[in-house]
This record gives structure tokens, sequence and C-alpha cells, in this order.
């Protein structure tokens, strides 16, 4: 007894996912943001960080800030293990299509900012995100060496924790 229900990969499936479990699949899904790192045109990190401005957006509007720290460490655990099955099961080591760790680790870089009073910070954010992520500053490109999801999440972990400075920077200095 299989999935039944509409196929998540329809035109875009990786050959690797042929035969793979509903939790295999159900983990593609989520680590390449909901599908969207197989089917973007080009630079699908980016492409794949757009659910996470849903989320940050989110937890500004109805999340406390001592909870969205929380809630960003369990995404950021969540990650994990669904960047380690999305690889074994695309079969390719830090698959650029597996963008969950853009995704579920986006809300970091917007912790306590007002994102949906302050309109022009989605896309700030968004831009300062992405520099930071691409530029992976140290130890961000010495900590995507760990193994699997570890690997994957940790750098972009990084990279989130410098992006939320600079957020915080860029606010501070535009609107005190």
């Amino acid at each position: 007894m299989g999935w039944k229900g509409p196929d998540p990969y329809a035109g875009a499936r990786p050959e690797a996912t042929l035969g793979a479990s509903f939790s295999q699949r159900l983990s593609v899904w989520l680590g390449t943001g909901l599908g969207i790192g197989l089917v973007a045109p080009g630079a699908p990190g980016t492409f794949g960080s757009l659910p996470g401005v849903a989320l940050a957006c989110a937890f500004a509007a109805w999340v406390p800030v001592w909870a969205q720290g929380v809630l960003c460490l369990a995404l950021t655990l969540l990650a994990v293990p669904i960047c380690t099955i999305s690889e074994r099961t695309l079969k390719k080591k830090d698959d650029g299509r597996i963008t969950a760790d853009e995704w579920l680790l986006y809300p970091i870089a917007t912790i306590g900012l007002p994102l949906t009073e302050v309109w022009w910070l989605i896309p700030v954010t968004f831009v300062t995100i992405r520099v930071l992520d691409i530029l992976k500053l140290p130890p961000a490109r010495q900590v995507q060496y760990l193994p699997e999801g570890w690997g994957i999440v940790a750098d972009d972990f990084v990279s989130q924790l410098y992006a939320l400075a600079v957020n915080w920077g860029i606010w501070w200095w535009l609107c005190r």
C-alpha cells in the first residue's frame, strides 16, 4: 500500500526517488522547500528560501519573541534529519536542490524584528540572508563539512546568526 494522493514530484521527479518510501518522499518534498528546489529555474537556495519568508512573517505576527527563539531552535533540529534523508534519497552530497536549511532556518535572522509592521524589512532581510548564506563567512564554510544533514544545516545556522546581527543593525540604524 503506497501513497495514493497527488504526486508532489509531477513533472520534476528526480530519478533517485523512484521506489522511495512515503517517508523518504515526504522528506525530499520538505527538504526541497515543498518541491521548489526541484523545479527552480536556477538558484534553488534563493527560490527555496521563499517558504521561509512566510514562516518568518507568521512568527513576527503571532509568536512572542522568546518563543521565536525556541521555535527556531526546534526547526533547526528538525531540518537535520530532513536534510539527511533528502541527501541519502537524492544520492548526492549537499545537493543544491535541498533547501530545508534555507527555509526552516530563515526565521532565525528575523527574530524580534517587526516584519509585519514595517514592510521594507522583508526584502532587506531576504537580501541580507541570501548574501551571507552565499558568502559563508567563517566558521560557516568550515562547518558545512560536517556529515550529512549536520553539515547542510550548520553552515546556514551560522550564516543566519550573522544575518540576525546585520538585520538588527540595519533596523537600529534606520529606525532609532
